[in-house]
């Protein structure tokens, strides 16, 4: 049993959410799938909750039509090993892949992303200010990362 467990709060769609979410990374599967019952407060056999994994990582996918919205305050940051695969998760998870910000993407269920590998965080993370600064500052202008833009900000610096 997983101690700390993520609850999402989705608007009537949660199993539509979570069967997109299972979909697009491995390791990944619907444990538990609860309906209402005459108890309410929603109607009889509409999806109440699902536990899921992503990952290996344990959610909750709580469903209904109370309207609770998510904020980009909090995201799921996806750790990717290349470029190729940030490339294919944005691709899969953005609601609109032109949108988003220094690795940060909506999908389209309103849930926040960050799209990011340990490279650029090593990138950004150097401990000489003047390259720290060059690949925030190109970090800044980016919509999903590059890191073959990042490494040259760096290096430039």
């Amino acid at each position: 049993m997983q101690k700390l467990v993520t609850s999402l709060w989705f608007v009537d769609c949660a199993e539509e959410a979570v069967k997109f979410y299972v979909a697009i990374f491995k390791n990944s599967h619907i444990k538990r799938i609860l309906r209402y019952s005459e108890a309410g407060p929603e109607p009889v056999g509409k999806v109440m909750s699902i536990d899921f994994q992503l990952e290996g990582q344990d959610f909750l996918a709580i469903n209904s039509s109370a309207e609770f919205r998510f904020s980009p305050a909090i995201s799921l940051v996806v750790n990717c090993v290349d470029q190729a695969e940030m490339d294919a998760i944005w691709e899969q998870l953005a609601a609109d892949p032109n949108q988003g910000q220094c690795g940060w993407l909506e999908d389209k269920y309103g849930l926040s992303w960050q799209i990011v590998t340990p490279q650029a965080i090593d990138l950004i993370a150097s401990p000489n200010p003047a390259k720290a600064a060059a690949v925030a500052q190109a970090m800044f202008a980016m919509k999903k990362l590059d890191l073959e833009a990042l490494q040259r900000a760096h290096d430039a610096a």
